[in-house]
C-alpha cells in the first residue's frame, strides 16, 4: 500500500463505490461507479459515469456490462454487485434505474436477466443498494434495505429476516459457513450464527450519534440529546451505585435528530424535536405525551420551495434563560410560544436568505428524497441572552446572524463581513456570553463547500463588529460549537471534527483539551456548573468532570514550585467514584477533588496533604514522595502537545491515569453507603506536573490487626457532616498551601443539619471505639508472641512456662469476648457466631446507612455493646496492670516482656 495506480476512472462526478473479486481468480474483478454530487442544499443521484465494470486482467483494463443484454436501458444510479463463490458464472447486481431491481448473470456478466423489481429491494436506492451471494448457494442471495432480504430462488422471491434495527447497510457472511455473518445497520452492529434467526444486541457499542446536548435543573442533573436513528434519552450525568448504568437512563420526548429540551420548570416535562418540523412534549411522571408541532403540515416527499415553514432536520428548540415559560422553534421565521406549545407565534421575519435556486428537490434524476435532511435556507441555530433579556442570536445555514434586542420586535442583519467569514457558510452555533451584554462568539461550517477550515467569531457590540478568532486550532479541524465558561471571563471551549479546544485568552490563542477523549466530531458543547459536556458523533457523550482547575490557571500558576488549587463545590451524594463494568458509564468521582501542581521536586521529596475541620484540626493526613519526572503531554495520536502561547496550561495537563488516592475501595450504596473496604492514607503516583487527589469526605479508618474477618460493618471512618473544610498541602520545605471548600448536602435529603451531626457522633463514638478495641486485640496478639517465644527460651522453667500459659489463657478470654478467633474468611461468621467489635461495628454501619440521625434503638444496642465491651477491656487493664507485670518480675533474667 506504500504506492498506487488509478486503474479506473470514468469522470469527475464518478466514484467507485462497489468491488468484489472472483473468489477463484483474483485477476477477475467486478466494479461499479456511481455518479453521486451532495452540496450544502442538494444531493443527485445517478447520470453520466455511473455503470457496471469488469476486469479479467487484475484491473488493468475494464469492459463495462452495465449495457449489456438485459440490462436496464436509460440513466443509471448506484449499482451493487456480488459473485457467489460456488459458481463464480453467477453475478447478482441491484441496479438502481426506472426500470431497475435485482438482476442476475449466468455467464460472468455477458448477459443478464431482471429476477425481482420489488420495491422493498430498491427503496430509497442511494442509500443501500448492496447485494450479497451466498457463498455456498448460487441461488441464494441478500440484500440490504429497510429490511434484511433473502432469496433462495435466484432472487425470484424474498422473504426479510427481521435484524434488531432498521437502517441495514452492509454484510458480512463467513466463507466457510453461511450461517455466520455479520450485519450492520444504522443501530450499529449485529452477529449470527443460526443464519439471521437471532441476532447479538447492539447496546454493547457506545457509539451512538448526538447532534446537541442539553441539561435539566434536576438533581443530579440528565443530560438529554438526540441518537442519529436511535431514540433520544436523557441520562443521569452520576448515580447512585459504582457506575451510570442502563437504570439511569431512558427514552423521551422527540426523535433521532431534533433539540431535546426539559421544561427548566419541571424536568419531567421535556420537549423534542426531529424532522418535518415534529415537537412533541412528554411528561414522564404521567406518561402522556402531546404533540406541539409548530405547524403540523408534514413536509415529506416536497422540496424546500413548496412549503410554508422550512424545518431542517435539527431545527432549533429552546428555553428563554430569563422567563422559564417562553419556549421558541424556528423554520426560516423565529416562533414563541409562552403556553406550552398550544399556540406559536411568529416573532421575526424570514431571517435567511431565502434563495429560490436553492430550495429544489433533493435527489434524482431517477429517484427524489426529500425528507428535511437537505432543506436549505433555515434557521440553523438559535440563542437568547443569559444575561439580558429579549436579546436574541439567530444564525441561518445560508450565512446569515441576526439579533433582536426587543424579544424579535426588530431585528439586524449583523452578519460578519465577507473578508473574514465566507458567504454561504453554515452558522452552526451562537454562544451569548453568559456573563457579558451584547457579547457574542460565532461557531461556523463550511465543508459542505469541500472548505474544511475552522471558522470562530467574537463581537463585544452585538454584531456591530467581529473578531476571527481560531490561531491554534489546525487548518484541517472544522469547527461546530463555541462555548463561553461562566465562571470566567475569556475562558473558550470548542469542538471540531476531531475533538475539542481550549483558550484561555478569549479565543486569542487556542490548544487541544483532548487528553482521554477519543479522536471523534464533537456536536455540540455545553458548560454547566463544573462540568464540559461534550456531545460527539460516534462515541456517545462524554464529561470532563471538574473544570476549576482551567478556571484558575493563570500566567504564574506553572512557575509556582506548589499550587494548589481551590476545590469545586463538592456534594455529598452516594455512589460515584467508578466504573461498575458491562454496559455502564464512569461516575464521576465521590468526593472532594483537590488538584495541586508540583515543579522542580526531587525525587522522595516528602509531600503531605492534610483534611483540616472548621474547628482548626486535623481530619486526615495523606503522605507520600515526589516520583520520577512523568512523560510530557501527548495528543491523542501519539504526537506531542501543540505548541502554545499560554504554556501554563499546557503544563498543567493532568497526567495519564488521574487516581482517586483518597477514595476506599468500597461499594457505597444508599444516601449514606456503608463502611466496608479499605482506606488508604498514602499520596501515590506524586509526580512533577499536575495531581489529582479525591478525598472521600471520610476520617481516617479504625484500627484493624492482619486476617480480620467482618461480617456486620467495616472500619472506614464516618463521612463528615456539611460544612466548610480545608485541604493543606506541604511539600518538602516549601511553604504549605492552603485553600478552603465547601461540602454541601444532597438538596434532595431531607436531614437536617442537626440529624447529620448527629450521625456523625454517633458512627465517631462507634468508630473510635472499635479502634480500641482492635488496638487491643492487636496488642494482645504482640504479647501472646513474646509469651510464645520466651517459652522457647526457658523451656525447661515449668515455673515460668506455667505463668505464661495462664497469662495467655487469661487474655484469650478476652480476645475471644471481642473478636471471633475462629473466623478466617468471609463465610466463616455464618458457622461461627461474631463477636462484640464486629456487633459494634455493625450497628455503626447501620446507623451510617443513610442521612439519618440515629435511631433510639441504634444508640441503645451501641450502649449495651459498649458497656459488654468495657467489661472485657477492664479485665484487660487488669491484666496489663497487674498480670504482666508480675509476669516480668518472676521473669526476671530473661528479656523483658514489654
Amino acid at each position: 500500500g506504500k504506492t498506487w495506480d488509478r486503474i479506473l476512472f470514468v469522470n469527475r462526478d464518478s466514484g467507485a463505490v462497489d468491488l468484489n473479486m472472483d473468489p477463484s481468480n483474483p485477476r477477475i474483478l467486478y466494479a461499479s461507479t456511481w455518479r453521486f454530487r451532495r452540496g450544502a442544499y442538494f444531493f443527485d443521484s445517478g447520470g453520466e459515469g455511473s455503470g457496471l465494470w469488469k476486469s479479467t486482467d487484475g484491473g488493468d483494463t475494464w469492459k463495462e456490462l452495465s449495457r449489456n443484454k438485459g440490462m436496464p436501458k436509460g440513466t443509471l444510479g448506484i449499482i451493487g454487485v456480488s459473485v457467489s463463490p460456488s459458481n463464480t458464472q453467477n453475478v447478482y447486481a441491484i441496479v438502481e434505474a426506472k426500470e431497475g431491481g435485482v438482476f442476475r448473470s449466468r455467464d460472468g456478466g455477458d448477459t443478464w436477466a431482471k429476477t425481482s423489481d420489488l420495491a422493498d429491494l430498491r427503496q430509497r436506492a442511494w442509500y443501500y443498494s448492496r447485494i450479497y451471494a451466498d457463498p455456498k448457494d448460487e441461488d441464494t442471495a441478500y440484500v440490504v434495505n429497510v429490511r434484511f432480504h433473502k432469496t433462495k430462488d435466484g432472487g425470484k422471491t424474498w422473504s426479510a429476516i427481521n435484524t434488531p434495527h432498521g437502517d441495514n447497510h452492509d454484510l458480512w457472511i463467513a466463507p466457510n459457513d453461511p450461517k455466520r455473518m455479520i450485519e450492520a445497520n444504522d443501530g450499529g452492529v449485529n452477529v449470527s450464527d443460526d443464519g439471521g434467526a437471532t441476532w447479538t444486541k447492539q447496546d454493547n457499542q457506545p457509539t451512538a450519534q448526538f447532534y446537541r446536548v442539553s441539561v435539566d435543573t434536576d438533581f443530579p442533573y440528565r443530560l438529554l440529546g438526540p441518537q442519529q436513528d436511535n431514540t433520544a434519552v436523557r441520562i443521569r450525568h452520576r448515580s447512585a451505585g459504582s457506575g451510570i448504568g442502563p437504570r439511569d437512563w431512558e427514552e423521551t420526548a422527540g426523535g433521532e435528530s431534533g433539540y431535546i429540551v426539559a421544561d427548566p420548570k419541571n424536568p419531567d416535562i421535556v420537549y423534542g424535536g426531529s424532522y418535518g418540523g415534529l415537537l412533541t412534549i412528554l411528561n414522564h411522571r404521567t406518561g402522556e405525551a402531546r404533540d406541539v408541532n409548530p405547524w403540523p403540515d408534514n413536509p415529506m416527499g416536497w422540496g424546500a420551495a413548496d412549503i410554508k415553514h422550512r424545518f431542517q432536520w435539527n431545527f432549533p428548540i429552546f428555553f428563554s434563560p430569563n422567563d422559564p415559560s417562553k419556549v421558541y422553534a424556528a423554520s426560516q421565521f423565529l416562533m414563541e410560544s409562552t403556553n406550552a406549545g398550544q399556540s406559536w407565534k411568529v416573532i421575526s421575519p424570514d431571517l435567511t436568505r431565502n434563495d429560490k435556486t436553492k430550495e429544489g428537490p433533493s435527489g434524482g434524476p431517477i429517484t427524489k428524497d426529500n425528507t428535511s435532511v437537505v432543506y436549505y435556507d433555515t434557521i440553523f441555530y438559535g440563542a437568547e441572552s443569559p444575561v439580558e433579556a429579549g436579546v436574541l442570536w439567530i444564525g441561518s445555514d445560508d450565512g446569515l446572524v441576526h439579533v433582536s434586542r426587543d424579544g424579535g420586535g426588530h431585528w439586524a442583519d449583523v452578519t460578519p463581513p465577507k473578508s473574514i467569514m465566507p458567504e454561504w457558510i453554515m452558522i452552526n452555533e451562537i454562544d451569548a456570553s453568559p456573563t457579558d451584554k451584547g457579547v457574542a462568539y460565532v461557531a461556523a461550517t463550511n465543508f459542505k463547500w469541500d472548505d474544511f477550515r475552522p471558522y470562530l467569531y467574537k463581537t463585544a457590540d452585538y454584531g456591530k463588529s467581529w473578531t476571527k478568532i481560531v490561531d491554534g486550532i489546525p487548518a484541517s479541524e472544522f469547527t461546530r460549537v463555541i462555548r463561553a465558561d461562566p465562571k470566567k471571563r475569556g475562558l473558550l471551549y470548542t469542538g471540531t471534527e476531531r475533538g475539542i479546544y481550549v483558550s484561555f485568552d478569549d479565543g486569542g490563542h487556542w490548544q487541544s483539551l483532548q487528553y482521554k477523549l477519543p479522536i471523534v466530531p464533537i456536536h455540540d458543547l455545553l458548560v454547566h456548573e463544573d462540568a464540559l459536556i461534550a456531545a460527539t458523533h460516534g462515541r456517545s457523550f462524554w464529561m470532563l468532570d471538574d473544570l476549576e482547575p482551567l478556571r484558575q490557571l493563570t500566567p504564574d500558576v506553572g512557575a509556582k514550585p506548589v499550587h494548589l488549587f481551590t476545590p469545586a463545590l463538592t456534594w455529598r451524594t452516594g455512589g460515584g467514584g467508578g466504573r461498575g463494568g458491562g454496559l455502564q458509564g464512569t461516575n464521576p468521582p465521590n468526593g472532594a477533588i483537590i488538584d495541586y501542581t508540583i515543579h522542580d521536586q526531587k525525587p522522595g521529596t516528602k509531600v503531605a496533604l492534610a483534611i483540616v475541620g472548621g474547628d482548626g484540626k486535623v481530619i486526615r493526613e495523606y503522605t507520600g514522595t515526589v516520583q520520577a519526572e512523568a512523560a510530557k503531554p501527548r495528543e491523542a495520536n501519539g504526537t506531542p502537545a501543540a505548541a502554545s502561547n499560554a504554556p501554563q496550561a499546557e503544563a498543567e495537563q493532568p497526567k495519564e491515569a488521574v487516581k482517586s488516592e483518597g477514595e476506599a475501595t468500597e461499594e457505597e450504596g444508599g444516601e449514606e453507603g456503608g463502611r466496608r473496604g479499605r482506606d488508604s492514607n498514602k499520596l501515590t503516583d506524586v509526580v512533577n506536573g499536575h495531581n489529582r487527589f479525591v478525598w472521600n469526605l471520610r476520617t481516617a479508618e479504625a484500627k484493624r490487626f492482619p486476617g480480620l474477618v467482618m461480617w456486620s460493618g467495616g472500619t472506614l471512618g464516618p463521612r463528615v457532616a456539611p460544612g466548610t473544610y480545608q485541604a493543606r498541602l506541604t511539600v518538602g520545605d516549601q511553604p504549605p498551601a492552603t485553600v478552603s471548600f465547601e461540602v454541601r448536602q444532597d438538596p434532595r435529603s431531607t436531614a437536617t443539619q442537626a440529624d447529620l451531626k448527629a450521625q456523625f457522633d454517633f458512627v465517631t463514638s462507634v468508630h473510635d471505639k472499635l479502634s480500641e478495641v482492635n488496638g487491643q486485640i492487636t496488642r494482645i496478639r504482640e504479647v501472646r508472641k513474646q509469651l510464645t517465644d520466651v517459652k522457647k527460651r526457658v523451656a525447661d522453667n515449668k515455673t515460668v512456662v506455667a505463668a505464661a500459659d495462664d497469662l495467655d489463657k487469661k487474655m484469650t478470654a478476652v480476645e475471644e469476648a471481642l473478636y471471633q478467633t475462629k473466623n478466617k474468611s468471609s463465610q466463616d461468621p455464618l458457622n461461627y457466631p461474631i463477636r462484640l467489635n464486629d456487633k459494634l461495628a455493625g450497628v455503626g454501619d447501620s446507623a451510617a446507612s443513610g442521612p439519618f440521625a440515629p435511631t433510639a434503638q441504634q444508640i441503645e444496642v451501641r450502649n449495651e455493646l459498649v458497656a459488654q465491651i468495657d467489661v472485657q477491656l477492664a479485665k484487660l487493664k487488669a491484666i496489663w496492670d497487674t498480670d504482666l507485670p508480675a509476669f516480668n518480675k518472676l521473669a526476671a533474667g530473661i528479656p523483658v516482656v514489654k
